[in-house]
């Protein structure tokens, strides 16, 4: 038994009555390939819809593999033959049917499984044909008037019909109205035609229009709307004026009078507004510096070191320092600025920056003594690396005596002397049969015979010289002579040892007084020891005395006091 739900459109589902009451069979494909392999004849049910009637009469008659249409795609249905269909039945199996869907293996994961009398066939997804939409199960007409898919002329209505739509023609518009592009009727303006004579005027209503008497207006007014009275012309809105360049409209009572703008005069001979010179009228009283003048108009503006202030009209002082126009100091004047610098340095040609001064080139040998360290903004006085030091008045250098700071490095048994720029380790000793007395002297123990105490000297005693190379010579650097003197006294003054190059020479100066002399000078540093041989004649007997000499010549440096280079006077006594 096949029952439906409507009775007029395509979007119907088919039922089947088995033994469990009215179940969904199929969709009309499905319906037509069961009635061909029946054998029924494909004759279709008299409350079907003609789309679904059609597609039923296709697969009842064959049933195609594909069918494309429109929206839609209908597919083949495969029946599947029952399990030994060509097999007698079995006694007892008569009225009893196998529902073979049951099997996981009936169809396939996109196919749907319709179970059949002896049978069972795979149904693939439904379609929908054209006019329609799926929506879930079922197919859902399309309004194709309210989605806008029809195409209907604008004179024309669209009305939706089940699976499709039609097009109505509309209703006439009245007389006096037309269609617009949308089709829809609005007022004809039938004064675009001029209906009405020359000496009356139109004027549009709604689905017609009146003729009335033209009213005669004045100069400057026209006729209203209406036609009725007669309004203003505004001349100066509607450009029907006649105002220059420069010319500000302004509409009256049936005119209109042109003025011209701020800033500008009217020129009666040109007849036009000419811009005015404000600078030139009223000179020297409109800005602080400088005046120029603009189109209807003036601008002031003030020269380099200063700005406009906010009145337009003064100006005002710029503190170009505040930009730090200078390498290091900068001093802010009226309209300007200067540029200086700290001492030690000098300002150069661009007048910005510092250039730092060279004093040791600029005052060679009157700023150090001996050397002079050029640093930035100033200079340094510096001194030999040894031996030397910066006086407190920062610019000569002083000695540094190394035996009394103790930064020399002499033994216990060795003598500490202090030379220029230096010091010596001397170590004193006194040669057989004589005794050491002091640091610095040594006395004879005894005398074995009157030829060897004449000979050998009753006492030795050590000193110690030191003086720069560039001293002055012939120079006095050693006096010996006895103390106290007698009258009849008389010496004999020598140099026995240390002399190989022949720098120093004796001279008596009178009876019982001897020099040594430095003839020539000795380049430094270079040391010498000199013996020097006394002989005292006294009461008819000679008496032996020696003093051993160490000449320290040291290097030329300039030092202060001037004096630096003499050396001290040494005068032996024989006591």
């Amino acid at each position: 038994y096949i029952s439906n739900t409507s009775s007029t459109d395509s979007k119907h589902t088919a039922h089947v009555m088995s033994d469990y009451g009215l179940q969904e069979c199929c969709d009309c494909c499905s319906l037509g390939m069961k009635f061909h392999s029946e054998g029924h004849e494909c004759k279709a049910h008299r409350h079907m819809g003609l789309p679904c009637r059609h597609v039923f009469f296709l697969c009842c008659e064959g049933g195609v593999e594909t069918r494309e249409q429109g929206h839609g795609i209908w597919h083949a249905v495969k029946e599947k033959p029952a399990l030994g269909a060509t097999s007698p039945p079995k006694k007892g199996m008569d009225r009893k049917y196998i529902n073979e869907c049951t099997s996981a293996h009936a169809c396939q994961l996109n196919e749907r499984c319709i179970n059949t009398a002896g049978s069972y066939v795979c149904q693939r997804l439904i379609a929908c044909p054209p006019g329609y939409q799926i929506n879930g199960d079922i197919c859902k007409d399309i309004n194709e008037c309210m989605e806008g898919s029809h195409d209907c002329m604008p004179e024309y209505e669209c009305v939706n019909t089940e699976g499709s739509f039609r097009c109505n023609l509309k209703p006439r518009c009245a007389v006096g109205f037309e269609r617009d592009a949308q089709g829809n009727c609005i007022d004809t303006d039938e004064c675009r035609s001029e209906p009405c004579s020359s000496s009356l005027s139109c004027i549009n209503t709604v689905g017609s229009y009146v003729c009335q008497r033209k009213m005669i207006c004045s100069r400057g007014y026209h006729t209203s709307s209406d036609g009725n009275s007669c309004v203003d012309v505004d001349e100066c809105r509607s450009g029907a004026h006649r105002c220059g360049e420069g010319q500000l409209c302004h509409n009256l009572a049936g005119s209109y009078r042109c003025e011209c703008q701020t800033g500008y005069q009217y020129d009666s001979f040109r007849r036009m507004c000419v811009d005015v010179n404000e600078c030139w009228h009223y000179l020297g009283r409109l800005c602080a510096q400088t005046c120029e003048n603009t189109p209807g108009s003036y601008q002031c503006s003030c020269t380099t070191g200063f700005r406009l202030s906010s009145d337009g009209n003064n100006c005002e002082d710029v503190n170009e320092c505040l930009s730090s126009p200078c390498t290091q100091e900068c001093a802010n004047i009226y309209g300007s600025y200067q540029c200086y610098c700290r001492q030690g340095y000098y300002l150069r040609e661009d007048g910005h920056s510092c250039e730092d001064i060279d004093e040791c080139s600029q005052s060679i040998g009157h700023l150090c003594t001996y050397q002079c360290v050029n640093v930035a903004g100033s200079y340094q006085c510096a001194c030999p690396e040894s031996g030397y030091t910066v006086s407190p008045n920062g610019r000569s250098c002083r000695d540094i005596d190394e035996c009394t700071t103790g930064a020399h490095n002499c033994s216990l048994a060795e003598t500490c002397y202090n030379i220029q720029g230096g010091f010596r380790c001397l170590s004193l000793s006194c040669p057989p049969n004589y005794r050491k007395m002091s640091d610095t002297r040594c006395e004879r123990i005894s005398c074995p015979n009157y030829l060897e105490c004449q000979k050998s000297p009753l006492r030795i005693t050590y000193y110690y010289l030191s003086f720069q190379s560039n001293i002055i010579t012939p120079a006095q650097i050693f006096r010996i002579g006895p103390s106290p003197a007698y009258s009849g006294d008389n010496v004999i003054v020598s140099i026995t040892e240390g002399n190989e190059e022949n720098y120093f020479s004796t001279r008596k100066l009178n009876a019982y007084t001897g020099a040594v002399y430095l003839h020539r000078q000795v380049e430094g540093p270079r040391d010498f020891l000199i013996n020097v041989e006394m002989k005292l004649w006294r009461q008819g007997t000679f008496t032996t005395f020696h003093a051993r000499i160490y000449v320290f010549i040291t290097c030329v440096h300039p030092l202060v006091p001037e004096d630096a280079s003499l050396f001290k006077m040494n005068q032996f006594h024989l006591t």
